[in-house]
């Protein structure tokens, strides 16, 4: 039993998934007062992937999941575990369980996590617990979200940064070492008004004198310079502290793997920690900000074109609703 309790982390399997179309920001500028320059100085994103009204989140994921299974060389039936990260379910109960159904994983429990745009952060921290407690050993982590169902196209604030897709990662036990060297977990509730997607009742009286509420979802509101401030502020400081938990320096990190959410933050980041342009990770300009899909997709762009190699230590961080933070230090591979 003590050998249980000793079990490391490998991270041996990453797949992504974005929809076909795309929208460059030639086509928003249709939309919305804005112009590519407008955009691309102040965010880094030329296009995003949207998925269409026939495209579901629980397709996407399972996409991404079967890629990551396929790099893994695991079946989906060794699965013990399926989480979700995500915060536009297809149904709000949740969809995990649906695309355990897809994949055939019939022995994983699957559950889904919401933590926005820090959520596959979030989600990696969780799965590494069952891990590393002997409760499991073969978990697939998926990041997936569709924010463009809540994203109000005619304002020029919010539309013109989010896309759509999902990507997941396969964490396995590995006896005898951990490549998961160390995490850091933030939130503060405060500032939760700088950025939702929030619930709007209307009262509905059922009876004289009892009343339910009864509404939808608002679409995605922002105060982008206090996130701005926010991210540029809190995500150095937490991946700080993750580098000291892994008893690392900044000097020996490979990539630094940013939540995808404007070039500017990813910038700023990388300059407060003294990190060269040529260890950050980004593909912000062809996909946008897809919440907690971003951090895998590129993930998975960057090990499928040869760039990240097996051994190299990654700082991943994600930022965003909430608000949340997180930072986790990882090997790949």
């Amino acid at each position: 039993m003590l050998e249980q309790f000793q079990a490391g982390i490998a991270i041996t399997g990453c797949g992504a998934c974005t929809p076909q179309a795309s929208v460059d920001n030639f086509g928003l500028s249709q939309i919305v007062e804005t112009s590519d320059e407008w955009i691309a100085t102040r965010t880094g994103i030329k296009q995003r992937r949207l998925a269409s009204p026939d495209d579901s989140l629980s397709e996407i994921a399972t996409y991404a999941a079967k890629n990551a299974l396929a790099m893994a060389a695991i079946a989906p039936e060794d699965l013990d575990l399926i989480i979700l990260a995500t915060s536009t379910p297809d149904d709000l109960f949740g969809s995990a369980s649906l695309i355990q159904a897809q994949l055939g994983a019939s022995r994983a429990v699957a559950f889904d996590l919401t933590a926005a745009c820090s959520g596959f952060v979030f989600g990696m921290v969780t799965a590494a617990q069952f891990i590393r407690t002997g409760v499991y050993r073969n978990v697939l982590l998926i990041g997936a979200d569709v924010l463009s169902r809540w994203v109000d196209w005619t304002d020029r604030s919010t539309c013109v940064l989010f896309g759509d897709g999902a990507g997941a990662v396969v964490l396995q036990a590995l006896e005898g070492s951990d490549r998961l060297l160390g995490f850091e977990l933030k939130s503060d509730g405060t500032q939760n008004h700088f950025l939702s997607l929030a619930y709007q009742a209307q009262p509905q009286e059922l009876i004289p004198g009892v009343s339910v509420a009864k509404g939808i979802y608002q679409p995605i509101t922002m105060n982008g310079q206090e996130v701005y401030r926010f991210a540029v502020k809190r995500v150095p400081e937490v991946i700080e502290k993750a580098l000291f938990r892994a008893n690392l320096s900044v000097d020996q990190i490979d990539w630094l793997l940013l939540h995808q959410a404007n070039q500017r933050i990813l910038d700023a980041v990388a300059s407060r920690l003294k990190i060269p342009d040529s260890k950050v990770i980004g593909n912000l300009a062809n996909y946008g900000n897809t919440s907690a899909a971003s951090i895998p997709i590129a993930l998975d762009e960057a090990v499928r074109q040869g760039k990240i190699k097996t051994g190299d230590t990654i700082a991943a961080s994600g930022f965003g609703a909430g608000l949340t933070w997180g930072a986790a230090i990882f090997q790949w591979g």
